[in-house]
C-alpha cells in the first residue's frame, strides 16, 4: 500500500495522513491516532527524513561501546541487550547508530553526537563506581539513561538490577547448605555492578560470623576462560573452596569444566550459584536435564533489560524536563542442579 492508497482507505487527503504520519504537531490527535492504526494494519511505514524534517528530531539513539579487549561486539550479554532496545527503537521509528572507539575517544565521540545533532539520545553502558560519562553528558544536555548506577545515582535516570540483595541472597543460600568455604568470581570491580555484588557476599558472610578468604576471590573480565582458570587455581590449592558464587554464567561454565576435569560432581561435590541474564545465545534453562536448570542463578533478563531502557530513553527524549526515571528490578533466585549440602 502507498501513501494515496492509505489516503483514500481513511477518507482523508494525503497532505493530513504524511503529516499525521511523521508528527506535525497542527494534526488533531483523533485523526493522529487513527491514521497511525490504519498503517500499523496495513504495515505502511512513513518516509524516514520526511519524519526527521518534521520533528526536528534525528530520530537515532547513540550508544558508544569502547575498544577493549573484552571484544564487546561478540558478548552475548551486549548482543542481548542491543537486540532488546532494537525492538523498541524499530517500532518507534529510531534507528541505532552503534560507534565504536577508543577508550580515550569516548568525551569527543559524545561532544561529536551533541554538536552535530546526529542522535537524540544515548544509553550508557556499564557504569564505573564514579563514572565520567554522567557529568559529561549532564553538560551537553544529551538526553541519556544509565543501565546500571553509579555511587552517586540521584540526579540522573538509570535502571538497575538489585545485586546487593541477589548476591547476598545467593550466598545465604550457601550458609545454609553449610558451606563456609566460598569463592566469589566477579567481573571488573572498577564497575558499579561488581563492587555491589561483592558488598551483597560480604555482608552475607558478616551477619554469619564468617569472613571472605582473599584467597578465593577474583574479579576480571567475566569470560569462559577467566571462570576455568580460576577455579583451577582454588581447586588445586591445598585448601579448595566448596562452593562459588560467579557473576555470570559465561565463567561459571569454565568454573563447571575445571570442576568436571578433576571428578567432582556439581552439586554434590561443588556447589556453584551463578548470575544469570537469561541469555538467549547461552541459556540455562537450555542446558537442563529433565530435573531442572543446569545452574542455581539469580535471574534477570537483559533482553528485557535493553526493552525497558529504550522505552525509558525515548520517554526522556518525549519530554526531556519531567524527572529522572530511577528503576531497581529484583532477582529470581532459581534453583538447579549446581548447588548442594558442603560434602563431609
Amino acid at each position: 500500500m502507498n501513501l494515496k492508497q492509505l489516503a483514500e482507505s481513511l477518507g482523508l487527503s494525503q497532505t493530513t495522513v504524511s503529516r499525521a504520519l511523521n508528527g506535525y504537531p497542527e494534526v488533531r490527535e483523533e485523526t493522529r491516532l487513527r491514521v497511525e492504526a490504519a498503517a500499523r494494519a496495513a504495515q505502511y511505514f512513513p518516509n524516514a527524513r520526511a519524519r526527521r524534517l518534521a520533528t526536528g528530531r534525528a530520530m537515532t539513539v547513540g550508544h558508544v561501546m569502547p575498544l577493549t579487549e573484552a571484544q564487546e561486539m561478540v558478548n552475548p550479554i551486549f548482543a542481548d541487550f542491543i537486540a532488546g532496545a532494537g525492538e523498541v527503537y524499530a517500532k518507534e521509528g529510531f534507528d541505532l547508530l552503534l560507534s565504536m572507539v577508543p577508550v580515550d575517544g569516548i568525551e569527543a565521540a559524545y561532544r561529536q553526537m551533541a554538536a552535530n545533532a546526529s542522535v537524540d539520545g544515548v544509553i550508557v553502558q556499564a557504569p564505573t563506581i564514579d563514572d565520567p560519562r554522567i557529568p559529561l553528558l549532564q553538560d551537553l544536555g544529551l538526553p541519556f539513561l544509565v543501565h546500571g548506577r553509579t555511587a552517586n545515582h540521584h540526579s540522573y535516570s538509570w535502571l538497575d538490577v538489585a545485586n546487593i540483595r541477589a548476591f547476598r541472597r545467593a550466598t545465604e543460600l550457601l550458609l545454609d547448605l553449610g558451606h563456609r568455604k566460598i569463592a566469589l568470581i566477579n567481573g571488573q570491580e572498577n564497575l558499579d555492578f561488581a563492587r555491589r555484588r561483592r558488598l551483597g557476599f560480604e555482608q552475607a558472610l558478616d551477619a554469619r560470623g564468617c569472613a571472605a578468604n582473599p584467597d578465593w576471590m577474583r574479579s576480571d573480565i567475566m569470560t569462559e576462560q577467566y571462570g576455568y582458570r580460576s577455579a583451577v587455581e582454588m581447586l588445586d590449592g591445598d585448601d579448595p573452596p566448596t562452593a562459588f558464587l560467579v557473576s555470570s554464567i559465561i565463567p561459571a561454565i569454565g568454573i563447571r569444566r575445571a570442576a568436571g576435569e578433576r571428578g567432582l560432581r556439581t552439586g554434590r561435590d561443588i556447589s556453584i550459584i551463578t548470575h544469570d541474564d537469561a541469555l538467549s545465545y547461552i541459556d540455562n534453562e537450555g542446558i537442563t536435564a529433565p530435573e531442572g536448570p543446569a545452574f542455581t542463578a539469580t535471574r534477570s533478563s537483559i533482553r528485557a533489560a535493553g526493552q525497558r531502557c529504550a522505552q525509558i530513553l525515548l520517554s526522556l527524549i518525549n519530554d526531556p524536563d519531567q524527572p529522572p526515571i530511577q528503576e531497581l528490578w529484583e532477582t529470581d533466585l532459581t534453583l538447579g542442579r549446581s548447588t548442594g549440602p558442603v560434602p563431609t
